[in-house]
């Protein structure tokens, strides 16, 4: 009975990642299904899809009580695990609903509501469930499944319209937000960030970080000269002389710095009709495992900076 928790397995990573916030919990938290799976009576699960979908719900919201936790005593700030363009862990991309939900923003956004809230939110919007089956997956009624949604949407309201990219956008983006990065002019940063543009970043501790966002387009640009500036005290705390190139991550162009062949820094830039809106920075070695991986094994085009 293997087959059936493979068919749904790419389905179950998704969730699984737009529910936590981070692959390798979404991996663990699959790898629990198919335990349980495993372990089940396989002749009383009349529709296995929606078996495994609940339990790896049920699995996802322990884990986030007890993420929320361990976010509490984390060192600086906390943000999701990046991922590459193509990752299957993105799930369904056909609408903009579905790629919005995996943008380092929104699912950054998607820690302020409570379990119930992002579970709802994230089945429905994402993965088109009917509140019917949202509510016998968590043993509510109907109703209060809809007003939980509703809720949710709230709560995550932006106003704001992202602007879709691909490769060859992505790098535009990135070779402008760089060249303006390092022409020592402020202006030129602050023309590409919206007035309520923020910088937030997660070392996880390994680096010095700031305890919070930074919040306001001066702000972001001062801050982000000095982050782009970079001297040997920061090449040595990354392992050298970085290569930067442009990717997609989560949908949204990044910059990715590299050294030695292992990427040590993911940038990346929320991009909407305003303007630049947010500017992620993560250099936490343990939430990077997943994009090295995907590093070692995939092609990527020249560097935009071969060595920094």
């Amino acid at each position: 009975m293997l087959a059936p928790f493979e068919k749904s397995r790419p389905r179950l990573e998704a969730i699984a990642y737009r529910l936590l916030g981070s692959a390798t919990d979404a991996e663990d938290a699959v790898q629990d299904t198919y335990l349980r799976w495993q372990a089940a009576d396989h002749a009383l699960v009349e529709v296995p899809e929606a078996w495994l979908t609940k339990v790896l719900t049920n699995i996802c919201l322990n884990r986030l009580t007890s993420a929320r936790a361990r976010r509490e005593t984390y060192v600086g700030q906390w943000l999701p695990e990046p991922v590459f363009a193509g990752d299957r862990m993105l799930g369904p991309s056909e609408t903009v609903e579905q790629r919005e939900s995996v943008s380092i923003a929104m699912l950054t956004l998607m820690e302020r509501l409570s379990a119930n809230e992002r579970t709802v939110y994230v089945l429905r919007e994402a993965f088109g469930y009917a509140h019917s089956e949202i509510a016998e997956i968590l043993d509510i009624t109907e109703t209060n499944c809809q007003q939980i949604y509703r809720r949710a949407k709230q709560h995550l309201a932006t106003g704001r319209t992202r602007v879709e990219v691909d490769a060859a956008d992505a790098r535009k983006i990135v070779e402008e937000f760089l060249a303006a990065a390092l022409s020592g002019d402020t202006n030129e940063l602050v023309k590409l960030l919206s007035d309520d543009a923020i910088s937030a970043g997660d070392a996880g501790g390994v680096f010095i970080s700031l305890p919070k966002p930074i919040t306001g387009a001066l702000k972001v640009a001062r801050f982000l000269r000095t982050l782009f500036t970079i001297d040997e005290a920061k090449r040595e705390m990354v392992g050298g002389s970085p290569s930067v190139f442009a990717e997609v991550v989560n949908g949204m162009p990044a910059l990715v710095l590299v050294v030695g062949g292992r990427v040590v820094t993911v940038v990346t830039l929320e991009v909407t009709t305003e303007g630049i809106t947010a500017v992620h920075t993560l250099a936490n070695p343990a939430k990077l495992d997943r994009v090295n991986s995907r590093w070692a094994t995939s092609e990527h085009g020249g560097a935009l900076v071969e060595s920094w």
